[in-house]
């Protein structure tokens, strides 16, 4: 396997509820290398979201180690986890989280200033052209429409040019053909920019796109497979 990007040694995660705690995740071992695009499935409260936050330093494990390009994240303070994230890590959510007071073109500047790139409004009307929303840049969220706030969603997340990729049901919230239309951009410009991808989806189409699938149940990695062409998930 080439260089590990990821690398998850028995994790759990452990939350506080009413009722107890309860297990989300138990005992979970992943490698992923530089370059792959790992696709997780499985029924809603497997785990699949509280995997991809852990691996984003979004939320803490309650055990094992995480390592994410070569940081040990346990170990990591609030400020110094933040600066990996930005340095390092895109992320797309089901829903845009874009910042409605400001326009597209600022939307997708604000990491890229907050990083210090004097760059910051080039790229960022340069990734915007990426996703076919140049036209668009002076336009706010509530202008736009879902699929349009998504494109503008990953043209943020991609603008820095991280390592890696992590989308939690990026076309949840989208129908079937914008839905397709955004999956085929966040593939494409991952691929051009050589980021490694880990994506949570529903749809069996976008998962067997990727190199490899993880099938969750019960807070456990259950299959970890490379995807079969025409078969359902």
């Amino acid at each position: 396997m080439d260089q590990a990007l990821i690398e998850l040694e028995g994790i759990g995660l452990t939350l506080p509820s009413q009722a107890g705690d309860v297990e989300i995740l138990r005992g979970i071992d992943l490698i992923v290398a530089r370059g792959e695009r790992v696709g997780i499935v499985g029924p809603s409260g497997s785990g699949k979201s509280s995997l991809l936050m852990i691996i984003g330093g979004m939320e803490r494990a309650s055990a094992g180690v995480v390592r994410v390009v070569g940081a040990d994240l346990g170990v990591l303070g609030e400020d110094r986890l933040a600066r990996l994230r930005r340095d390092n890590m895109g992320v797309v959510f089901q829903t845009f989280h874009l910042i409605p007071t400001m326009t597209a073109l600022e939307n997708v500047a604000t990491p890229l200033e907050l990083a210090g790139r004097r760059d910051a409004f080039d790229r960022a009307a340069m990734m915007l052209d990426a996703v076919g929303l140049g036209h668009r840049g002076a336009h706010y969220p509530a202008q736009l429409s879902g699929g349009e706030q998504q494109r503008v969603a990953l043209a943020r997340a991609l603008a820095p040019g991280p390592a890696l990729l992590l989308a939690d049901e990026p076309t949840g919230n989208l129908d079937g053909r914008t839905g397709e239309a955004v999956a085929d951009l966040m593939f494409r410009l991952a691929d051009e920019q050589g980021a490694t991808m880990v994506l949570v989806t529903h749809a069996p189409d976008i998962a067997r796109r990727c190199s490899r699938i993880l099938t969750m149940a019960d807070g456990r990695i259950s299959e970890d497979r490379a995807p079969i062409a025409g078969a359902a998930q």
